[in-house]
């Protein structure tokens, strides 16, 4: 199948973008959305051309690294699917494709389509931790869980900080990836120390970092590749309000 692309291309941060046109042919239905832009390096490569810079890590969903808007859309046009797992198959013979860097202030461009994302590296920093007594490890069963609360746990620990939350959002808001981080420790026994602290650190760094403010579209979970949910924004203010509250008393 043949490919029109156009990609954006920017030297650096410091300077203007554009972008680019280019044509691809011979290219399998079944290759991946990476391995397309594989197959491009090696062509520019061959004629002494600067490659296109994306980053990438495990091509398998998982890591989060994969981080293109294509056609409009953090991730491409399947639904709750990442980059990496995205395959040519999804589009037509002879489509035109556009592919960009994910855009917000948060998340400036190193090169290409390659951003900074370590504005999320500093919310974890600010307060996604818990306190543990050091010495011998604790007996399994002195902390008990129950089995739906660990589940819902987990399912709030499943965000991959991939940053299409931001992406997606008008006001590039990183609420979900915020939220999503503060619900899964503060479900958990073990996150109850900090509880009231974290979210007023983790919040105060979200807004610090130039992240926009929430409000409810919900685009971020309709392009979560792991369908983290609403509820934890919900949860997220109300844990913030409640801390800020007992602070002022």
């Amino acid at each position: 199948m043949k490919i029109h692309l156009k990609i954006w291309r920017q030297d650096s941060a410091n300077v203007q973008g554009k972008m680019v046109d280019y044509d691809l042919d011979n290219l399998s239905p079944d290759m991946s959305f990476l391995e397309m832009l594989d197959y491009l390096n090696e062509q520019l490569a061959a004629k002494g051309e600067r490659t296109v810079e994306f980053d990438h890590d495990c091509r398998e969903g998982i890591c989060g690294q994969c981080a293109l808007v294509i056609n409009g859309q953090p991730h491409g046009p399947e639904d709750h699917y990442t980059t990496c797992q995205t395959h040519l198959r999804t589009f037509k013979d002879g489509d035109t494709i556009y592919i960009e860097p994910f855009r917000a202030k948060a998340f400036p461009v190193i090169r290409d389509l390659k951003v900074d994302r370590g504005s999320f590296d500093r919310i974890i920093q600010a307060g996604g931790y818990i306190s543990a007594m050091t010495g011998r490890a604790p007996e399994a069963n002195s902390i008990p869980v129950h089995h739906h609360i660990a589940e819902s746990a987990f399912d709030s620990a499943a965000c991959i900080g991939c940053g299409a939350c931001v992406a997606a959002c008008k006001n590039s808001s990183a609420a979900l990836f915020t939220s999503a981080k503060i619900s899964h420790l503060v479900k958990l026994p073990q996150g109850q120390v900090e509880r009231s602290e974290r979210v007023v650190m983790m919040v105060n760094q979200h807004d610090d970092e130039g992240f926009g403010s929430c409000t409810h579209t919900g685009e971020c979970a309709a392009v979560c590749p792991q369908e983290v949910g609403l509820d934890n924004i919900a949860r997220m203010n109300s844990e913030y309000n409640k801390a800020v509250c007992a602070l002022d008393q």
